[in-house]
């Protein structure tokens, strides 16, 4: 996949009006950004969380990576004031009476572990609800760091930080998107808001790097999987839910965890194309329609590229499929390929897509320095 760039992105600032009633985002400010073709690199599914901030009073920091939308209750107070669905601090104050105002490098914190390792193509900063409180300005950093540091060893001196987004004034009540061109593996992030204020929600897309020793101690393993580098490159209809979901980590959980695609009145058929996390011998498929019922696809067929201007080769002819089933193939010998595709017919949805192999000596070799290349 490769990378794109909206010049200027869309830019938010200032205050959003007070809520006046009815549908709290109708006035909610939001652009397309071309960056969200990539996967949420923060998502709670692939293991992200937030794991330490400076403050967090009014509202905790873990609202920052829920999957939904946030939510807008006008009329819910608690004990230290308006209860908001994002992370909120306390507002700063000087050290004086005569010096009431925080300084210039005064600003709140808060680390964030992405669910999987890669390159940050675009960050989403979305102040939801957070009209008149959120902060003037936002920064993000960067870090690469091995094993799963706490945040006392992230915060000392030893950890170098790369800036993904520079200070930038941001917009309340508004999806603040920013597009990152910063060639580097990166683990965890800083966001930092300035001086203080409310974010309600972070998504963080790009491209995952794994970890090479990693899948060469797994040996076999799933080679399109979001987590393990899979990635996918197109697909015909997105009618419903998002194709990314069928290389998430574990079975779906509810329907909306899958790929269903809107009900077709042509003879066509629905498909994912994906790029596997490098060139792969294939040995074994399974497709699952878990909490797809009367919706799931009728039947599918997988087929594997090798190279981008490589030909199609049919690895699982088109197969009867069965609802909220876990179907399993064993391939009578192994495909070797970069690419692939599933094709269901006619139409309908899939929740996961897992193909089974290793890597070739080749692919094997292309990742680890690719891992190498970006600081791994």
């Amino acid at each position: 996949m490769t990378a794109q760039h909206q010049s200027p992105l869309a830019r938010f600032t200032g205050d959003a009006n007070p809520y006046g009633g009815g549908d709290p985002y109708a006035d909610h400010r939001s652009a397309d950004f071309p960056f969200t073709q990539y996967a949420n690199l923060a998502d709670r599914q692939l293991g992200a969380g937030v794991i330490a901030a400076n403050d967090e009073f009014f509202a905790q920091r873990e609202n920052l990576l829920l999957p939904e939308r946030a939510e807008f209750d006008p009329e819910h107070f608690g004990h230290k004031g308006k209860i908001m669905d994002g992370w909120e601090t306390r507002r700063r104050r000087g050290a004086s009476a005569e010096h009431p105002w925080p300084t210039a490098d005064d600003h709140d914190w808060a680390l964030v572990r992405l669910g999987a390792p890669g390159v940050v193509r675009g960050i989403v900063i979305d102040t939801a609800h957070f009209r008149g409180n959120y902060p003037q300005a936002v920064s993000v950093e960067g870090a690469s760091v091995p094993g799963s540091p706490s945040p006392e060893e992230l915060l000392t001196d030893d950890v170098k930080w790369t800036t993904l987004v520079p200070r930038t004034a941001v917009g309340g009540h508004a999806a603040n998107g920013f597009a990152v061109d910063v060639e580097q593996r990166i683990t965890h992030l800083r966001v930092n808001q300035h001086p203080d204020g409310g974010i309600a929600r972070l998504r963080v897309y790009g491209e995952v790097v794994p970890d090479p020793r990693w899948l060469s101690v797994l040996g076999t393993f799933d080679v399109v999987a979001l987590e393990n580098g899979g990635q996918v490159e197109d697909a015909s209809n997105l009618f419903y839910s998002p194709a990314t979901n069928t290389i998430q980590p574990g079975r779906s959980r509810k329907m909306d965890d899958g790929w269903e695609t809107r009900r077709r009145r042509d003879e066509g058929h629905d498909w994912i194309r994906y790029q596997l996390v490098a060139r792969s011998e294939v040995r074994a498929i399974e497709i699952d329609t878990a909490y797809l019922k009367g919706n799931s696809a009728g039947w599918a067929s997988v087929s594997v590229r090798d190279g981008a201007d490589g030909e199609w080769v049919e690895v699982l002819p088109r197969t009867r499929l069965q609802p909220d089933t876990n179907h399993r193939f064993v391939l009578a010998g192994p495909s070797v390929g970069t690419h692939a595709r599933v094709d269901i017919f006619p139409d309908g949805g899939i929740s996961r897509l897992r193909l089974f192999g290793s890597l070739t000596e080749e692919g094997a070799a292309r990742l680890a320095a690719r891992h190498q290349e970006l600081g791994g």
